[in-house]
């Protein structure tokens, strides 16, 4: 069977091991790591942004844990709490946090870089009109660094939907069982359908992504992006001597 005829049977669309069903508990998975990235990288974010304080250590740490490989540090995070936790949970919290390894540093460092490079004009002005910090961090910063934040926020997104897909390793659905499934039965067309489909989800927030920034940001921040952009020199390309 190709994959055509592996979408077109019927029996892969129905049950609690079809298409929909792996589908939506692979959005579970994305959806619960992304929340709890948000909460902690934001927040973080903002403050290195705002006072300028530990950007190097808290960014440079997010990173470094970034780089841990992401199956391995699965495994020794369940076999570190298989004995004292019990029911899904000791399959659902070592799979959300390796997904939110990955998910905190890009969103981190949107954020941060994103009030740090706040318009210092934008940002000059305020403070003479006399806004707090606070309101200089909430009306000013924040919308200046929304383009930044949302990039962060999108690049986290695909990092998880493409990663979630470990969940299968500890026994859990999602998109994943498809590829693991496939690989235990020798079906590659089982395989290559898991990981279209992973694909898929990824090109879907993709897109969505990119309405949410288009009806978001600033259409003066958009204006000025595409600007710099335009007015970017070019590399130099170097003219021979004569003679040469």
């Amino acid at each position: 069977m190709n994959v055509t005829g592996w979408f077109a049977d019927s029996a892969h669309w129905t049950g609690p091991d079809g298409v929909p069903a792996q589908v939506g508990h692979h959005l579970v998975y994305t959806l619960l790591a992304l929340g709890i990235s948000l909460a902690i990288a934001v927040p973080l974010g903002m403050f290195i942004g705002y006072t300028g304080r530990g950007g190097g250590l808290v960014v440079g740490s997010a990173n470094a844990l970034r780089a841990l490989p992401t199956l391995g540090a699965l495994v020794l995070l369940f076999l570190l709490i298989s004995s004292s936790v019990s029911g899904q949970a000791v399959y659902l919290i070592p799979t959300t946090a390796v997904l939110v390894l990955l998910g905190v540093p890009p969103i981190l460092a949107g954020t941060y870089a994103g009030i740090q490079n706040a318009d210092s004009g934008a940002v000059g002005a305020a403070r003479a009109m006399g806004y707090t910090r606070a309101q200089i961090l909430v009306r000013v910063q924040l919308p200046c660094a929304l383009p930044l934040m949302l990039s962060g926020i999108r690049s986290a997104t695909l990092q998880i939907v493409s990663t979630a897909t470990v969940a299968a390793y500890v026994g859990l659905q999602g998109l994943g069982r498809f590829i693991l499934d496939g690989r235990a039965e020798a079906d590659f067309t089982k395989m290559t359908a898991g990981a279209l489909l992973v694909a898929v989800l990824a090109i879907a927030f993709e897109v969505l992504f990119a309405l949410v920034g288009r009806f978001t940001i600033s259409p003066g921040l958009r204006r000025a992006e595409t600007s710099a952009t335009r007015s970017r020199p070019s590399p130099a390309i170097p003219v021979p001597a004569p003679g040469t």
